[in-house]
């Protein structure tokens, strides 16, 4: 029961929003009284915490798979950028950018989640993509992959890039080829390049 009140409760968050559902909207929606809620979960808030982290441990996995499968460092950076759009559609109705707001607690909680998952799995893949000759063999991994997640990070902040002038896509699109631009050699220049003109050319037809 309690793994059935996380999901249910986790589409209604993600769907409604984390402030509007209420512990009524969740027990009617899975034709249980408030009280068998209560029995798992002592209030509102550490079931938020408990759908939060379920998310969280899913996009995780879903970035290992991505890891696993892809082609190569540069194409695996854009795979987890576009995995991680269908969570960040919409900044001002974002499931992260609602804990930030009214559960500050638990966003500061997840951001370090974040960090570590983030900030490891960018590692070796720059460090794959150092090993293969992509990436410049004297760049300093560890500063990279924590440049890369601050960047990433940072261009969420509406004070320095108003959502009304730039669009969550454009921003990730663009700091993540800058990124690799910046790190990149010749031959990891030539396969950006290859890989950013097979992405434009179905729109261009």
């Amino acid at each position: 029961m309690k793994e059935k009140i996380i999901n249910r409760a986790t589409e209604l968050f993600l769907t409604l929003g984390f402030k509007s559902v209420t512990m009524d909207d969740i027990a009617n929606e899975l034709g249980i009284s408030k009280k068998t809620i209560y029995v798992h979960f002592e209030n509102k808030t550490k079931l938020i915490e408990a759908a939060t982290f379920t998310v969280l441990e899913d996009v995780c996995n879903g970035i290992d798979c991505i890891s696993e499968s892809s082609v190569n460092p540069i194409e695996e950076l854009y795979e987890i950028k576009m995995y991680a759009m269908a969570f960040l559609k919409n900044e001002k109705t974002s499931p992260q950018f609602q804990l930030k707001k009214y559960y500050p607690q638990i966003y500061q909680r997840l951001q370090v989640k974040q960090f570590e998952k983030m900030q490891g799995s960018v590692q070796e893949s720059i460090q794959k993509g150092v090993d293969t000759g992509l990436f410049r063999s004297n760049i300093d991994v560890d500063f990279i992959s924590r440049m890369y997640f601050n960047g990433m990070s940072g261009i969420r902040d509406e004070h320095i890039f108003p959502h009304d002038q730039f669009s969550i896509e454009y921003l990730m699109e663009s700091y993540l080829e800058y990124h690799l631009r910046a790190i990149a050699t010749n031959t990891g220049l030539s396969v950006l390049k290859k890989f950013i003109n097979n992405q434009l050319q179905p729109n261009d037809k």
